[in-house]
């Protein structure tokens, strides 16, 4: 806490009466707001997971911040904009965020600095990082009340750009950096995260994919043994090793597929019929569908390939999904269910963009899979925020940028006294209405 008094000054004066300022209105914050991601985070209750998988060799007796808040502070300034751990230093004694970690802004101890956070950020294992991967997919597994009767994930990569020689940093010829691929995991449909894994700036192998879908899908299994599980991805993830790892263990697939002579002969048929009926017509676009079955060299067996023509006066575009699925004709298998994962890169943007997930700047490859994780638990925390807000709401369907604008930043006073403590909002806070009704609904559950 900074008891230092700053002399007033003057700004130009506004029809014709003097403006004065001075750093004398109390204990502020910019980030009211932060209090309804505290309710968040209780209620989750993240922070507390993460730490007690990961061993803490202080002396107890002189401990003054235990690991468990030093996550929660890390992830909420994260949610709040805040992505560095340096800007911890200027942060920790903000009232709004000491009370969302569970402090008094007054009476208690000020939140952890940057070397206490960049400390624990280097200090995990291997096996500790992966403990704290399993954590996160028991969230997500835990975030549905009952177990499910199926669900589609989608799998993702995407260019996470380094600035520097980090290990596992690779030059990519595709996007022309020296970059991470880390792979996302998402379930579409909820929004939810379900894994986020750093690995080499690559090209992932059919293998590889193998080996961390196996792992997954043995982490989603403990909690949902009955549930159909279907994995929906681009071209990078339809694998031979992939695709016949999933038919050995009842798993559906998506997955784009190259185009090929084979299979364009397969389907010229088609392709003829619907080009020639768009020129008769002289529409300006003709889409239709058709499928085959086909089998790569590297395929063991035949697979369903559907395939969506489009033409148009500029000529023919066709591209191929293969998929294990037996029902639904070959546009709803395009249309509706692979183009759907669409969606799946618009959450990878919010990941990146709006939450600062590609912020793997630490050399050590562990220290940054700890920071996606610390950043995927942020995500957890504006989404289960997001959730709350009544369906009818504009803000309902909002982004996290716009939700960190309307609801976390905030001005406030907050002001300490011997039994409360209480938070000053402006009166002309504009989502005043759906604040207090936010604040209700993350009320812990009980008598």
């Amino acid at each position: 806490m900074h008891d230092d008094t700053m002399l007033p000054f003057t700004l130009p004066a506004v029809r014709r009466k003097k403006v004065t300022a001075a750093f004398d209105g109390g204990r502020l914050t910019s980030d009211g707001g932060a209090v309804l991601l505290g309710q968040a985070e209780r209620r989750l209750d993240i922070a507390a997971r993460l730490a007690a998988v990961i061993r803490d060799p202080r002396d107890p007796t002189r401990v003054i911040h235990p690991l468990a808040d030093i996550l929660r502070a890390r992830m909420l300034a994260i949610a709040c904009g805040y992505e560095d751990a340096d800007d911890l230093d200027h942060l920790r004694a903000d009232p709004a965020l000491k009370l969302a970690c569970g402090r008094l802004p007054e009476t208690q101890a000020d939140l952890p600095s940057q070397p206490t956070m960049s400390r624990w950020e280097n200090a995990p294992s291997l096996r500790e990082v992966i403990r704290l991967m399993r954590v996160m997919v028991d969230l997500y597994c835990a975030s549905y009340a009952r177990p499910p009767a199926a669900v589609t994930l989608d799998i993702d990569d995407t260019c996470d750009v380094v600035h520097g020689h980090q290990q596992l940093s690779l030059f990519n010829g595709h996007y022309g950096e020296r970059c991470f691929l880390p792979i996302h995991v998402y379930d579409t449909a909820t929004a939810r995260p379900v894994a986020v894994l750093l690995r080499p700036g690559k090209t992932p192998s059919g293998k590889e994919i193998r080996g961390h879908l196996r792992r997954l899908v043995r982490r989603i299994r403990r909690h949902w043994p009955a549930t159909r599980l279907t994995i929906r991805g681009d071209g990078h993830y339809g694998r031979p090793e992939v695709m016949a790892w999933c038919e050995q263990e009842g798993i559906d697939y998506v997955f784009g597929l190259s185009g090929n002579a084979v299979l364009h002969a397969a389907v010229e048929a088609a392709a003829d019929d619907i080009r020639t009926r768009r020129a008769e017509g002289q529409a300006a676009v003709l889409r239709g569908y058709a499928e085959t079955r086909y089998a790569a060299r590297s395929w063991a067996q035949p697979r369903r390939v559907c395939a969506r023509i489009e033409a148009t006066s500029l000529g023919l575009d066709i591209r191929f999904v293969v998929t294990s699925l037996t029902h639904g004709n070959a546009g709803w298998i395009y249309d509706s269910l692979y183009c759907a994962r669409g969606q799946a890169e618009n959450l990878i943007k919010m990941h990146k963009a709006q939450l600062a997930s590609d912020r793997t700047s630490c050399r050590a490859p562990l220290a940054n899979q700890i920071r996606l994780i610390l950043h995927t638990a942020a995500y957890w925390l504006m989404l289960t925020l997001r959730d709350v807000i009544p369906r009818t709401h504009a803000l309902a369907t909002a982004e996290f940028a716009t939700l960190r604008l309307r609801l976390l930043k905030l001005g406030a006073r907050v002001s300490e006294t011997a039994s409360r403590v209480r938070i000053a909002f402006t009166a002309a806070c504009p989502e005043a209405p759906l604040i207090r009704g936010l604040a209700a609904a993350l009320l812990p559950a009980g008598p």
